[in-house]
């Protein structure tokens, strides 16, 4: 009789804490931030291409709405015009930045620019520069964003 006691009670500290460990991932995966992630990159040119990747943000935003999703733009290359003082479309970039979607400008582009140029790539106001643009995209692929390339 004291087997079967020992082993009920076994049973149930086990299902016990692997409830425990279950909830605490569960709890854990929810403080991630919105259930949906997506990071866009850019990194042509194209005026065209650069409108469609800044559609698909707010498109995205308007579907989900703007708590439910989160979005970053990852310029490099020629694709960095878009996020400099240079861009055709400063003030939609400036106002998407303030209705939190993150843009990111490649380091390692801005410093080739400047080496070329002799002046360093003026951002526009609500853009942030990394190290690397496809370094970037790579981490927030490792955070579980989606990737999306116009």
């Amino acid at each position: 009789m004291r087997k079967i006691i020992s082993k009920t009670l076994l049973f149930q500290a086990l299902v016990t804490g692997l409830l425990l460990f279950v909830s605490q991932g569960l709890l854990a995966d929810s403080d991630d931030g919105p259930p949906h992630k997506i990071v866009i990159q850019v990194s042509t040119d194209d005026p065209r291409t650069q409108q469609i990747a800044l559609n698909n943000a707010i498109n995205l935003q308007k579907a989900l709405g703007q708590d439910n999703v989160a979005i970053e733009i990852v310029a490099y290359g020629p694709g960095l015009g878009l996020l400099t003082d240079k861009s055709k479309q400063p003030q939609r970039v400036t106002s998407l930045a303030m209705q939190d979607i993150t843009f990111s400008a490649c380091g390692n582009t801005m410093e080739k620019v400047a080496r070329k140029t002799g002046k360093m790539p003026v951002l526009l106001d609500g853009v942030k520069q990394v190290q690397a643009g496809v370094l970037r995209i790579m981490e927030l692929q490792e955070q579980g964003y989606a990737y999306v390339r116009p």
